[in-house]
C-alpha cells in the first residue's frame, strides 16, 4: 500500500528542498491566477444574461458596466498589493482582518474564503465538464462523473507538490491568455479595416422586465464574477521564490492588467458585434466564430483552451484553501492536523478536505452549475471588504510615509466592495444566495467553537507557574530490567504524568522530542532540566527530521535502541488527552495515534498510554 502511494504521489521530499519547491513568478502566475483569468470566459456573458431580461436594447449597457468592473478590479488589485506590503508573510483577508479588526472579523473573512474556494473548485470543474459535453454530446448524461474525475485529477496533481501542479497548469493558462489576446487583435483588425466602430444590432428579443436601477445592479453583480480569485496571490505569498513579497506584488499587478485587458476585449467585441447570450453557444464562442470563422483552427484552439482553463481554474482553490486551513489550524480554529505538511511538502489534509467537500457540492448539484453559480462571489466580496477595512485601520494606527494616500485607497476599496457585496446579497438572495447567508454564521460558529474547545483543553493541561513540575527518581534497590521511551510533543500535564509513570516502571527513561524547524534546542533542553533535574537515569534526545514527517524519526529511533540493546525490555510511553466530547477525537491525539500505528506496523511492542482527562 505504501509503495503504491509513493508511486502515485512521488517520493517524500526533504525539508531542505522546500525552497526549491517555491515557484518563479512565471509558474506561480498560472497556479494562483487561473480562477481570475478563466472568468473572462463567462463574466461578460453573466452580465449580458441579466441585461437581456430588459430586452436586446439593454445589452449596450454591458460596456459601461464592464468599465466600472475594470475600475473595481484596479482598486482591489492595488489594495491587495498594499496588503502584501503590510503582511509579507501572506494570509490575505484572514490575517489582515484578524490583526486589525479582531478575531471575530478574521473568522468571518476566513469562513467567507473557505466557502468561496470550495465553490470555485466545484463550479469550475462542473463548467469544464459541461463545456466538454457540449463538444461531445455523448457525455451529457455523465457530467457528474466527469466533474468528479476532473476533481480527482486536479487533487492528485496538487498532492504531488507545487512544482508538479505548476507543470500541469502552466501551458493551458498561458494558451488561454494567448488565444484571447489573438481574438482581440484579429477582432480589432477586422473592426478597423472592415467592420467599423458602429455596433451591430443584437437579435430582437422582447423585454421580460423593465430596465431599472435594480436590474442594472444585478447585471453589475453578475459581471463581478470576473473578480473571483484576485485574493489568491495575497493568500499565497509563500508560494513564490524569495523575495516572495516583491514577486507576489509584481505578479498580482500583471494578473490584474491581463484580467482587465482581456475582460475589456471580450465585452467590447461582444458589444460591437451585437452578440446576445445563446443557450447553444457561449458569448466567447460566438465572438470566435465572427473573428476567426467556423473552419479556422484558431477557433478550435480558443474553444479547447477555454475548456482547459475552466477545469484548471479549480487549482486556485487548491492553492488557497489548504494554506488558509493551515493558518486557522495554527490559530486553533481547525483541527491541528490541517497544519501538518505532507511528504510532498504540501498541506495534504487541507487538500483532502477540499476534495471531499467539493465532491459533495458536485454530487448535490448533479454536475450542473446553475445552482452553485448563484452562490458564487458572495464570500469573496465579503472577504474583500473586511480586508480593505482592516487595512484602513492598519494605516491609521501605523501612519508612516504616504499613509494618507494608502488609507484613502483602502477606504475606497472597502466602500466599493461592500456595496457590491450588499448588491449580490439582495439581487441573488432568492436565487440561492440565502444559502451562503445562512452558512457563513454557522461556519463562523463552528470555527469559534473549535477555538473555545482547544483553549479550554490547553488551559487545563498547561503547566502553571508555581506548580510542582518535578519528576523525582524513585528510591529503589532492585533493577526492573525495563527501559521507557517517552514521546514528547509538548510540555504539559499529560507529558509530566507520562514521565512520572515511566520513572516508576523503568531503570532508564529516554524522552524523545522530534524537532520542527522553528524549535529552539536550548530552550527545550532548559525545560527538560527543570522537569527532571540532574538525575542520570533521564536522557533527552532531540531528533531532527529531514522530512516533513515527525513520526518516522521516532519510529526509527525506537528500532535503533532496540537493536542496540537486544536483551532489554522497552516500553513506549505516550501521553494522551482522553476525548470527553463527541468530536474531541478529531482535535486531540492524532499524531500520537498515527505514531502507535506506525510502530505497530513494524512489530508488536509494549505500549503504555498515560491518560489525562480534560474537562468536558
Amino acid at each position: 500500500m505504501l509503495s503504491f502511494a509513493r508511486r502515485l504521489l512521488g517520493r517524500p521530499l526533504p525539508r531542505r528542498e522546500s525552497d526549491s519547491q517555491r515557484l518563479p513568478s512565471l509558474i506561480a502566475l498560472p497556479i494562483l491566477s487561473s480562477d481570475a483569468l478563466s472568468s473572462v470566459a463567462y463574466a461578460t456573458e453573466a452580465a449580458l444574461g441579466v441585461l437581456l431580461l430588459a430586452g436586446s436594447g439593454a445589452l449596450g449597457l454591458s460596456l459601461p458596466i464592464t468599465v466600472c468592473i475594470v475600475g473595481l478590479i484596479a482598486i482591489v488589485v492595488l489594495s491587495y498589493r498594499q496588503a502584501i506590503e503590510a503582511y509579507p508573510e501572506g494570509g490575505g483577508s484572514y490575517v489582515v482582518a484578524r490583526e486589525n479588526l479582531g478575531a471575530w472579523a478574521g473568522l468571518v473573512a476566513a469562513a467567507a474564503l473557505l466557502v468561496d474556494y470550495t465553490l470555485t473548485a466545484a463550479v469550475s470543474l462542473m463548467a469544464a465538464a459541461q463545456a466538454l459535453s457540449s463538444l461531445l454530446p455523448g457525455l451529457l448524461a455523465h457530467e457528474t462523473s466527469l466533474s468528479l474525475l476532473l476533481l480527482a485529477l486536479v487533487g492528485w496533481a496538487n498532492l504531488r507538490g507545487l512544482k508538479e501542479a505548476g507543470r500541469l497548469f502552466v501551458v493551458p493558462t498561458y494558451a488561454f491568455v494567448v488565444m484571447v489576446a489573438l481574438l482581440a487583435l484579429f477582432g480589432l483588425q477586422n473592426i478597423v479595416f472592415a467592420h467599423g466602430f458602429r455596433p451591430d444590432a443584437p437579435p430582437a428579443i422582447a423585454a421580460l422586465e423593465p430596465l431599472g436601477l435594480f436590474l442594472i445592479l444585478r447585471a453589475f453583480s453578475a459581471g463581478c464574477s470576473a473578480m473571483t480569485g484576485i485574493e489568491a496571490i495575497a493568500n499565497g505569498v509563500k508560494v513564490f521564490r524569495e523575495p516572495s513579497a516583491r514577486r507576489a506584488q509584481a505578479t498580482l499587478l500583471v494578473m490584474g492588467v491581463l484580467l482587465a485587458l482581456l475582460f475589456l476585449a471580450v465585452s467590447g467585441l461582444a458589444y460591437l458585434y451585437g452578440i446576445a447570450p445563446n443557450p447553444d453557444r457561449t458569448v466567447l464562442a460566438q465572438i470566435g466564430l465572427r473573428v476567426f470563422g467556423p473552419g479556422n483552427p484558431l477557433y478550435w484552439f480558443l474553444q479547447i483552451s477555454t475548456l482547459l482553463i475552466l477545469g484548471l481554474a479549480a487549482n486556485t482553490a487548491f492553492a488557497g484553501f489548504p494554506r488558509l486551513a493551515a493558518l486557522l489550524a495554527k490559530d486553533r480554529y481547525l483541527p491541528r492536523q490541517m497544519a501538518w505538511l505532507g511528504d510532498r511538502l504540501v498541506f495534504q489534509n487541507g487538500i483532502g478536505l477540499l476534495l471531499l467537500v467539493s465532491a459533495l457540492v458536485i454530487v448535490v448539484c448533479r454536475g450542473n452549475t446553475n445552482v452553485a453559480i448563484n452562490l458564487y462571489a458572495l464570500g469573496v466580496f465579503l472577504a474583500f471588504t473586511l480586508s480593505q477595512a482592516g487595512l484602513v485601520k492598519h494605516w491609521w494606527v501605523r501612519r508612516g510615509q504616504g499613509w494618507s494616500g494608502r488609507l484613502a485607497l483602502n477606504a475606497l476599496g472597502a466602500f466599493t466592495t461592500g456595496v457590491v457585496f450588499a448588491v449580490i446579497v439582495v439581487s441573488k438572495f432568492d436565487e440561492g444566495a440565502w444559502i451562503v447567508v445562512l452558512l457563513l454564521p454557522l461556519l463562523v460558529w463552528g470555527l469559534a467553537g473549535i477555538g473555545r474547545r482547544y483553549k479550554r483543553v490547553y488551559d487545563a493541561i498547561e503547566l502553571k507557574p508555581g506548580e510542582d513540575c518535578s519528576v523525582p527518581w524513585p528510591d529503589r534497590r532492585d533493577p526492573l530490567e525495563n527501559q521507557s521511551i517517552v514521546w514528547l510533543a509538548s510540555w504539559s500535564r499529560p507529558t509530566l504524568e507520562a514521565l512520572r509513570y515511566a520513572a516508576q516502571v523503568s531503570d532508564r527513561v529516554i524522552g524523545v522530542w522530534v524537532c520542527e524547524p522553528e524549535d529552539d534546542f536550548e530552550a527545550l533542553r532548559l525545560r527538560w532540566h527543570r522537569l527532571v533535574g540532574d538525575a542520570p537515569q533521564f536522557e533527552l534526545r532531540l531528533l531532527e527530521s529531514p522530512f516533513a514527517s515527525l513520526i518516522d524519526p521516532f519510529a526509527q529511533f525506537v528500532a535503533e535502541e532496540e537493536a542496540r540493546c537486544p536483551g532489554s525490555q522497552f516500553t513506549i510511553v505516550m501521553p494522551m488527552a482522553i476525548p470527553r466530547r463527541r468530536f474531541d477525537h478529531l482535535l486531540l491525539n492524532q499524531r500520537g495515534l498515527n505514531m502507535r500505528e506506525a510502530l505497530n506496523a513494524q512489530h508488536s511492542r509494549v505500549f503504555t498510554l498515560v491518560r489525562y482527562f480534560p474537562p468536558a
